[in-house]
């Protein structure tokens, strides 16, 4: 146990970031130097907050299973080497967690029962932004190259978790991307004020040290196709992600400046990163609707602020969550509670239970405002409130509603796997799809999902093609896919 009586001597607390009027001139990172940096002078502390539980129900809030009470000691001792090698033994890529992930397993913490949980996250983010400033964090490539060759289809977190562990097997992988560089979502999906992508390069340069081949500007299922695959390779794994956007059928839908989130964020970011965008979707002046109150229109809201929007309205159909944990979602299950995220902080206006009824177009055809009304869900379905109808000014909407599964007609249709239940791709509990050695990982394979989930599933779709390869497998495998945490 890192400090017997630490949890009783400390409160909580996170790292500070920037003062709000400095960070939305910029897209930087939120915190200064970094979450990692930005907890250093208070880290030790509020590790030796854990516990070191008889159970450790954090475990089991990630789906990853990380060790965290054996970091936190770690990290309490000042054993910085012991705990990067504690936190890479279960994850690839925790500075991608360490920033993106909404923490199931401080909802899990025991001692979050009656206080303020362990702050796992930010002791986790600490330890690899300093293992990557010491120079701790190394290539691993293989010793032995085996022959066997491997296509991974979509480089975002499942894609690339799967690909280094494989290739850190000795297997040839190859990762390709349609994109014109390498990281799915990560790079493009995701702005720089939440991960700045020096953070998702390094990674990617020690992979490739390792062995590893990226691929980028591939249409896969176009100029490659499924059987190019199959003739080059002895397996696929598809971690395509769930990218088709949930779209918003109400009348009005056909007018200029509604835009799926998708199609927003991807351009910013390159633009944010110096490239150019042609006729760029931008917020400017605009008064902006984001429709959707999860981390995607949360993203939305952060790059209007940063693109001088007017004003900013984002619209949830459900009730606004309380601040205290719901008595239906008891301790270690990941409660709905009110959450303020870094772009909430920054400006815009949330409002709850509210529906859209209707786009209003101007003479041109374009978007100039919104109808609404207050919903009332208690029959579990939302109702209209009679009399609430109103409008509200709208010249840029985006929908940021999730996600109903991945693209099917191309690649996927060529490998010819079946589609389970909501449109993803079937698979059994080795991952494999109904076609002989192709593999499915990430949100392709289970829906939308967390970064943590993704990273999950790429290891243990990982050790189940080792497997299927050479007969075995020493490759850790955290979850099959048809089961669940209690935090699911």
């Amino acid at each position: 146990m890192a400090d017997p009586k630490g949890f009783l001597k400390s409160g909580r607390e996170v790292a500070s970031r920037r003062p709000v009027d400095e960070r939305v001139s910029d897209w930087n990172e939120v915190y200064p130097g970094g979450p990692g940096r930005a907890l250093l002078p208070i880290i030790r502390e509020q590790a030796g907050r854990c516990m070191d539980c008889g159970i450790p129900f954090c475990h089991q809030g990630c789906p990853l299973g990380n060790i965290i009470p054996e970091w936190n000691d770690l990290v309490w001792r000042e054993d910085w080497d012991g705990a990067i090698e504690r936190l890479h033994a279960t994850n690839n890529f925790p500075e991608f967690t360490g920033r993106l992930c909404p923490a199931p397993c401080e909802t899990a913490c025991v001692l979050g029962i009656n206080q303020d949980p362990v702050t796992i996250k930010n002791v986790e983010v600490s330890i690899i932004d300093r293992a990557w400033d010491s120079g701790a964090v190394r290539p691993q490539p293989p010793e032995w190259l085996t022959g066997r060759t491997i296509a991974v289809i979509g480089s975002g977190p499942a894609g690339l978790a799967a690909a280094q562990q494989l290739t850190r097997q000795g297997h040839t992988v190859a990762v390709y991307e349609r994109a014109d560089k390498i990281g799915g979502l990560l790079r493009y999906g995701i702005p720089e004020f939440k991960m700045e992508k020096k953070v998702l390069d390094r990674r990617l340069d020690q992979m490739r040290r390792e062995g590893t081949v990226f691929r980028a500007g591939v249409d896969v299922g176009r100029s490659l196709t499924g059987d190019d695959l199959r003739e080059r390779y002895d397996a696929v794994v598809l971690a395509i992600g769930s990218t088709i956007g949930r779209d918003l059928p109400v009348p009005g839908r056909e007018l200029a400046g509604i835009h799926q989130a998708m199609e927003y964020l991807p351009q910013s970011n390159r633009v944010s990163l110096g490239g150019e965008v042609e006729d760029q979707i931008r917020a400017d002046g605009k008064h902006v609707v984001i429709i959707g109150g999860g981390d995607t229109g949360a993203d939305c809201l952060g790059t209007a602020i940063r693109q001088g929007a007017a004003s900013i309205t984002q619209l949830e159909i459900l009730a606004q969550p309380g601040e205290d944990r719901p008595s239906h979602q008891p301790w270690p299950t990941y409660p709905m509670l009110f959450r303020v995220s870094s772009a909430h902080e920054e400006g815009g206006d949330r409002v709850y239970s509210v529906s859209t009824q209707e786009f209003l177009g101007d003479d041109d055809g374009h978007v100039r405002a919104l109808r609404l009304a207050e919903v009332d869900m208690s029959s579990g379905k939302p109702e209209e409130v009679e009399g609430t109808s109103r409008e509200i000014p709208a010249d840029l909407v985006l929908l940021a509603m999730g996600f109903t599964g991945p693209e099917t007609d191309s690649i996927v249709d060529q490998l010819g796997p079946e589609l389970g239940e909501r449109g993803v791709i079937a698979r059994d509990d080795s991952y494999m799809t109904t076609a002989e050695g192709v593999f499915v990982a990430g949100d392709a394979g289970r829906g939308q999902s967390l970064i943590v989930w993704a990273i999950a599933e790429g290891r243990a779709c990982a050790a189940a093609v080792d497997a299927w390869l050479t007969g075995s497998t020493t490759l850790p495998a955290p979850i099959p896919p048809t089961e669940r945490p209690l935090t699911a």
